[in-house]
């Protein structure tokens, strides 16, 4: 009985959530060439990373299943809350509104909430944790989907990427454009639109100025940093990301740090070396 926060394998679980079975994570599938991954506690970082750079095809993701999803639904709790990645990077949340709808028909009683992060990665860790925090508040149900809808507005995410292998190869940056960017190392900033949309927040030349560049945006854009967790999670990269870190709290209070590795889909468009911020 109870409730599950249900959040798609592109949103990281902490280590704290790993052990809490209020927690259930759905894995995507990755392609990279011909090997399949499976995004899940499986997951080989260094194999997949290795793979990627070696081939010249874009890798690619598959969300779960609606049939997924609705197994999940009627596992017997009463109530779900479900955090995607952003509907305009992934099919993974109209596929939770279908699963939902599945589990609904079997289960009138049921009450379910899909939410689109309009993020990815540690900012939909985030967004789960702070449905936990409601429920622990003793919210009910309707209050806890409006108040996490109001906290997601409200959440920032920015990123910054040392390779751009991928985001050339899927085509979110032209051919040439990534040529002149990798040949001058000019590294974009990056972050969500409040639609979950990618933009460019402004560019740097080097992987050090262009985080230190994030750097100044977040504390340029978050006024009330003490009332928020900040997350950060890093592909294959924990010293630059400890390093983030420590100078994003020299410059801001902030309520608790939260920082992880990657998981498989992260990893796939972050790349190696890539950093993300969400606060």
């Amino acid at each position: 009985m109870g409730f599950r926060i249900v959040m798609d394998s592109c949103g990281e679980l902490t280590d704290e959530m790993k052990r809490d079975s209020r927690f259930v994570s759905v894995p995507l599938t990755l392609r990279v060439g011909d090997m399949e991954f499976v995004d899940d506690d499986s997951f080989n970082q260094q194999e997949c990373l290795r793979r990627m750079d070696e081939s010249e095809e874009c890798p690619r993701s598959a969300c779960p299943s609606p049939e997924k999803y609705m197994e999940i639904f009627l596992d017997g709790a009463e109530r779900y809350y479900v955090v995607t990645l952003s509907g305009h990077l992934s099919g993974s949340y109209n596929s939770a509104r279908l699963g939902m709808k599945m589990a609904v028909e079997q289960k009138p009683e049921l009450q379910i909430h899909i939410f689109d992060s309009r993020s990815a990665s540690i900012g939909e860790t985030l967004t789960a944790a702070h449905l936990l925090e409601c429920e622990e508040r003793g919210m009910d149900f309707l209050e806890t989907v409006k108040d996490t809808e109001r906290y997601i507005r409200g959440r920032k995410t920015f990123f910054v990427l040392e390779n751009l292998d991928v985001l050339r190869k899927n085509g979110r940056l032209g051919n040439l454009k990534a040529l002149v960017a990798s040949a001058l190392k000019i590294r974009p900033i990056l972050g969500a639109t409040a639609e979950g949309e990618i933009c460019q927040l402004s560019q740097a030349r080097g992987i050090r100025k262009a985080l230190e560049r994030m750097v100044e945006f977040i504390t340029e854009q978050v006024k009330d940093s003490e009332h928020r967790i900040l997350a950060i999670s890093h592909c294959n990269c924990l010293d630059r990301a400890q390093k983030v870190k420590e100078a994003l709290l020299k410059k801001m209070k902030v309520r608790d740090v939260v920082l992880v590795n990657t998981g498989g889909v992260s990893t796939m468009y972050a790349n190696d070396g890539g950093i993300i911020v969400a606060i």
